[in-house]
């Protein structure tokens, strides 16, 4: 299946002229961009989700750029052959669009092909400028975690007509301020499909329903490394936690056991070396 990874390619695509949709997933680290890219992802997301999913913070406001940029790298080494977009972080962007220019080029020098940003018609003096600046932008409305004090918690976003309706002028408005994409998370099915149908670059959906141009999801929840309780939207494709744990208690047993390691696993030396070492044994004593 050949990839759509290329930001005028990804921005001129929609699933709704008979093609498959996007796929994108979050990857915070070279391990994981490796195993995104080689799953065959469109794009990879680094995600300010990193805070939650491996940080081990209860919300995306605990991190700042430097820890973005730390991840991007991170995520950029192994040279994934999938789009790199990666978020700027909140208030790396709140406050101005000299501040965004800056943070978002640190995001492009740490590797990164696009960056995301959340929010509505507020944000378009901070779109163009990144745009101006030669930066693409992916926007994100609907639950945008970064908002999730003023929403009172994590919970679906727009499910009133009026609401509906102000979250349509907000796309129809990124759009034509220049965004070559946007998430759509945490939303009403029906809405996403009117969003998807009115705007004319691709809408990724988490949470949004199936009528989005592509999907995407974070990387801990896909594959089942994740604690606690997950959103109703996410679907875990694996077991990795469990896997992981059965794989240590096994070790553990072993190493306690004196099953491991043993001579397959170790390190024999030069010839004459173990006769050296029986001997000096036998100079120390028991």
């Amino acid at each position: 299946m050949e990839r759509v990874n290329k930001v005028p390619r990804i921005a001129a695509y929609k699933a709704s002229d008979g093609r498959r949709p996007l796929t994108m997933v979050t990857a915070y680290d070279a391990p994981t961009s490796r195993a995104a890219d080689h799953g065959g992802v469109d794009m990879i997301l680094v995600g300010d989700s990193v805070a939650n999913a491996v940080l081990g913070f209860e919300s995306t406001l605990s991190i700042g750029i430097e820890e973005m940029v730390h991840h991007t790298s991170a995520v950029c080494r192994v040279h994934p052959e999938a789009l790199v977009v990666a978020d700027l972080p909140w208030l790396s962007y709140h406050q101005g669009w000299k501040r965004a220019v800056r943070s978002a080029g640190k995001l492009i020098k740490a590797g990164a092909k696009a960056v995301k940003l959340e929010g509505g018609r507020e944000r378009r003096e901070v779109i163009e400028a990144l745009l101006q600046a030669e930066i693409p932008v992916m926007g994100h409305l609907g639950l945008t975690p970064q908002s999730v004090n003023a929403f009172g918690g994590m919970v679906v976003q727009a499910k009133t007509i009026e609401a509906a309706g102000a979250l349509l002028d907000d796309a129809q408005a990124l759009a034509g301020f220049g965004v070559f994409a946007m998430v759509l998370e945490g939303v009403p099915s029906p809405l996403a499909r009117v969003v998807t149908r009115a705007v004319p670059v691709p809408t990724i959906g988490i949470g949004a329903g199936a009528a989005c141009d592509g999907q995407v999801l974070v990387f801990h929840d896909l594959v089942g490394f994740s604690s606690g309780h997950l959103p109703r939207f996410v679907k875990p494709y694996g077991s990795v936690a469990i896997e992981a744990e059965q794989a240590i208690a096994a070790y553990v047993k072993e190493v306690t056991e004196g099953i491991f390691p043993d001579l397959e696993h170790s390190y024999t030396g030069a010839e004459g070396l173990e006769e050296w070492a029986s001997a000096k044994l036998s100079e120390l004593g028991d």
